[in-house]
């Protein structure tokens, strides 16, 4: 191992060791030289991106852009990378500023793949007005569907997989997923479902397939709504299940049996949960019941934003609830709570699949995406994996029902255990 002053100061930050290794443009090398893993910081430029934002956003533009790159596992050198990720201490930068002065402070060029900060997006519209919320949905989903079909797999469901057994694959944990929210809900045949954010319809199709139930999903996605639809009437659904490009505010029916809501709370905002639930109550018949299914904070005392990456590459205006937030704007806003599950080890499982499939599928997805936009989506996945596995995030699926305000019947069963 060799170190000059650029390898010195990174090798302090950066727990490189046997597995992962450094190599700098001006010849340090920190770590095995022959690992499989290693990072290699290209130019000045990329120490600029890392000095003059600290923490996962430097690392993303610096990766984004090619000025630093990786080879190997891309999960294997984030996990080297958790002291940066997690973010410098005042004492850490002070030291930084000490070695090697001011000269990577200097500006360079935001990426163009990245979204204006929180405050120029606020000069564009209100927080999760509808305009603002569909350009943001838009930003994210309407990259291409070939491009989420080389992720995703043949279920095109973006949202975390329930493994039933060790050795399951991506295809039947998602399969098992789509049971277990169906069973939750209590799908019947004839009944009349609501999958609100559904994407491309994997949960209505599969409800209306397996459980002969009505059903319709809505999405603000162009690009899901139009992929989703195709595929209903190609499975020969179109009798009894429909995908809309639409905002779930927007839904004229009401008095459906349940309403699915899976990997749309994300998107809706702390402030705005009260009316999100009353919205989805009172889409409802009295007996009908909510699954709600959502990417969490472990805490409630955290804050709801998301870190600075993600919601300036991937999910603008995204914002994260502890499960006792969510369950508590369940509560008082017509719901009573029967049943909370968390389901973080399947989310980081389930993105492991993402980024094997990812990497297996590389130069087509860069065909279609480009190659910084596939970037930002391998250090996304490898990112979260990383996150739920640390416990920094979890998943959790929320069941309500919405009781009879004259008996108090809930229409449950006494203590059910889904059958799955």
């Amino acid at each position: 191992m060799t170190r000059g002053e650029l390898g010195e100061v990174l090798g302090r930050f950066v727990n490189a060791g046997e597995h992962v290794s450094i190599t700098v443009y001006d010849g340090s090398v920190v770590g095995d030289p022959d690992s499989p893993h290693r990072i290699d910081i290209r130019s000045p430029t990329a120490l600029n991106y890392v000095f003059t934002a600290p923490g996962e956003l430097g690392l993303a533009r610096a990766y984004v852009t090619g000025h630093l790159d990786v080879h190997g596992d891309l999960y294997t050198v984030l996990s080297a990378l958790t002291a940066v990720l997690d973010g410098l201490s005042v004492a850490d930068k002070l030291w930084i500023m000490r070695r090697l002065g001011t000269r990577f402070l200097g500006s360079v060029p935001v990426p163009a793949e990245e979204a204006p900060s929180r405050v120029r997006r606020g000069l564009l519209g209100l927080r999760h007005s509808k305009a603002r919320d569909s350009a943001a949905i838009s930003q994210h989903y309407d990259v291409s569907n070939r491009f989420y079909e080389l992720v995703l797999g043949p279920s095109m469901a973006y949202t975390c997989a329930c493994y039933p057994e060790q050795d399951s694959t991506l295809e039947q944990a998602q399969f098992h997923k789509f049971d277990l929210v169906c069973r939750k809900l209590g799908l019947e045949p004839g009944m009349r479902l609501l999958d609100v954010g559904c994407g491309w319809g994997g949960m209505v199709a599969h409800a209306a397939e397996h459980y002969g139930v009505h059903a319709l999903g809505v999405t603000l996605s162009r690009e899901q709504a139009q992929w989703g639809q195709k595929e209903i009437v190609a499975r020969g659904l179109a009798d009894r299940a429909e995908v809309r490009h639409l905002d779930y505010r927007d839904v004229a029916e009401s008095d459906f049996d349940a309403v699915s809501s899976i990997g749309l709370t994300e998107h809706i905002g702390a402030r705005h949960l009260p009316a999100y639930f009353r919205s989805l109550a009172s889409k409802l018949r009295v007996g009908g019941r909510l699954l709600n299914h959502c990417i969490t904070r472990p805490t409630n005392t955290e804050t709801h934003h998301t870190g600075p990456f993600i919601d300036r590459y991937v999910f603008p205006d995204g914002e994260l609830e502890g499960v006792g937030t969510i369950i508590s704007a369940m509560q008082d806003n017509g719901f009573e709570v029967r049943h909370s599950e968390n389901l973080r080890e399947h989310y980081a499982r389930t993105l492991t699949a993402w980024c094997a499939n990812l990497d297996a599928n590389w130069p087509e997805a860069v065909r279609e995406a480009g190659v910084r936009r596939a970037r930002v989506w391998a250090l996304y996945m490898a990112a979260s994996r990383l996150g739920f596995e640390r416990h920094k995030i979890e998943l959790q699926q929320v069941l309500g029902v919405k009781v009879d305000d004259d008996t108090g019947d809930a229409a449950m069963p006494l203590r059910p255990d889904w059958g799955v």
